[in-house]
């Protein structure tokens, strides 16, 4: 198996677990959150030996606490690669995001939530004895727990990997539901207008001459490409795995190509995937 093949996220209530999953997640990791216990030795031997898997268990295994103890014990004894990771926060950081989500706490039955913490706390001492790494997130955002959780357990080929989608379309026929940005590319000059250049598309020679003639082409393609540099850098940072760009014009055919490829070309670099893809350039324009 690969390096971090299986990760074991546990720890308090309401600390991030469920955010850290999903960082887990994105990096291609298969995830599961709340594995009953005693499936944890049959799951490891069923996973295929390419998988790296991510788990959490925490405190709703209940009277299977001391057995998961007893099992991470066994396995670091065995070939497999573990990490086990415990995340924490301050009691009255807690209490205020109990509050904020509304969410009931899986020991309270009853009790205060101050008082099932407690109790999570010592059913969990534990486990944080044998943790690899405790994080404590009282004083993190969740796009920096994000960020460190990438950057300390993933690998660092794919912590800082980011699939890029560039996308033209025709706002004529529907803005695309799945863009995070949308760029509208409309007030530049328009090549439909000339009937000797109507029937090319964004990606002819014709067409790109056309529009690299006029300045506001020019500097839209600047200004605009450092703005995607700069967010696509940050997206990277923070641990982001994907993001889809949608360049629109009127018909989808001739300056949304012609932006999208000049970004692609902008945006390509070696730890990033660059897809190009072109959704109503071959919609007959009438």
């Amino acid at each position: 198996m690969s390096l971090q093949d299986l990760v074991i996220i546990t720890g308090m209530s309401g600390s991030g677990k469920g955010t850290v999953l999903r960082v887990f997640e994105d990096q291609g990791f298969f995830c599961v959150d709340n594995l009953p216990v005693p499936l944890i030795t049959r799951f490891i031997e069923e996973v295929n030996i390419s998988t790296r898997a991510a788990l959490v268990i925490d405190v709703r295994a209940k009277d299977n606490l001391p057995q998961l103890t007893q099992i991470l014990k066994d396995l670091r004894e065995s070939e497999l690669n573990l990490s086990v990771l415990f995340l924490e926060a301050g009691d009255e950081i807690l209490l205020r995001r109990f509050s904020e989500s509304r969410r009931p706490h899986p020991l309270k039955n009853g009790s205060s939530i101050r008082e099932a913490l407690a109790i999570e706390r010592r059913k969990l001492s534990g486990l944080k004895e044998i943790s690899d790494l405790t994080i404590d997130t009282s004083d993190y955002t969740v796009h920096q727990i994000r960020s460190l959780v990438a950057r300390k357990f993933c690998r660092q080929s794919q912590s800082s990997s980011l699939d890029v989608m560039l996308m033209s379309f025709g706002f004529k026929y529907g803005i695309p539901l799945e863009a995070d940005i949308i760029l509208d590319v409309r007030f530049l000059p328009n090549p439909y207008f000339d009937p000797k250049l109507r029937e090319f598309s964004g990606r002819d020679l014709k067409i790109k001459a056309f529009l690299r003639k006029f300045s506001e082409t020019k500097e839209f393609i600047k200004k605009a490409g450092d703005f995607l540099q700069y967010l696509m850098q940050n997206f990277q940072q923070e641990g982001k795995s994907q993001v889809t760009i949608a360049v629109g014009c009127t018909g989808g055919r001739h300056r949304s190509v012609f932006i999208a490829e000049e970004f692609a070309k902008i945006l390509k670099k070696k730890e990033r995937k660059i897809q190009v893809l072109h959704r109503d350039e071959q919609i007959q324009h009438g």
